[in-house]
């Protein structure tokens, strides 16, 4: 499975990008049909401290791609966010999967 990172005023980060890659290998293993990840890192100017780094995850499965963005203080914490909403959008996507056949 491919993952693409891609960084918009960001400086390119070999650990994001194994963060995020470890997050994405975590939900490969238990939805196998996932196909590929895009990764974004994007630093906004905000006026609030507790946002600003924003990690944008989108996979792509049989179906319509899944899509989540976090945003938050580091680019850690927005990882953890955008990769927690993507296993609870794989789960529910699992389960309709499961009632059609």
């Amino acid at each position: 499975m491919d993952i693409n990172f891609e960084y918009d005023g960001v400086t390119a980060s070999k650990r994001l990008e194994e963060l995020a890659a470890a997050r994405i290998d975590k939900m490969v293993d238990k939805y196998d049909f996932i196909v590929r990840a895009d990764v974004f890192f994007k630093k906004e100017n905000t006026s609030s401290p507790e946002t600003g780094r924003i990690c944008n995850m989108r996979l792509s499965l049989p179906g319509p791609r899944l899509f989540a963005e976090a945003s938050t203080a580091s680019f850690e914490a927005s990882i953890a966010k955008a990769s927690d909403d993507l296993g609870r959008q794989l789960s529910k996507r699992k389960e309709k999967m499961k009632s059609r056949s």
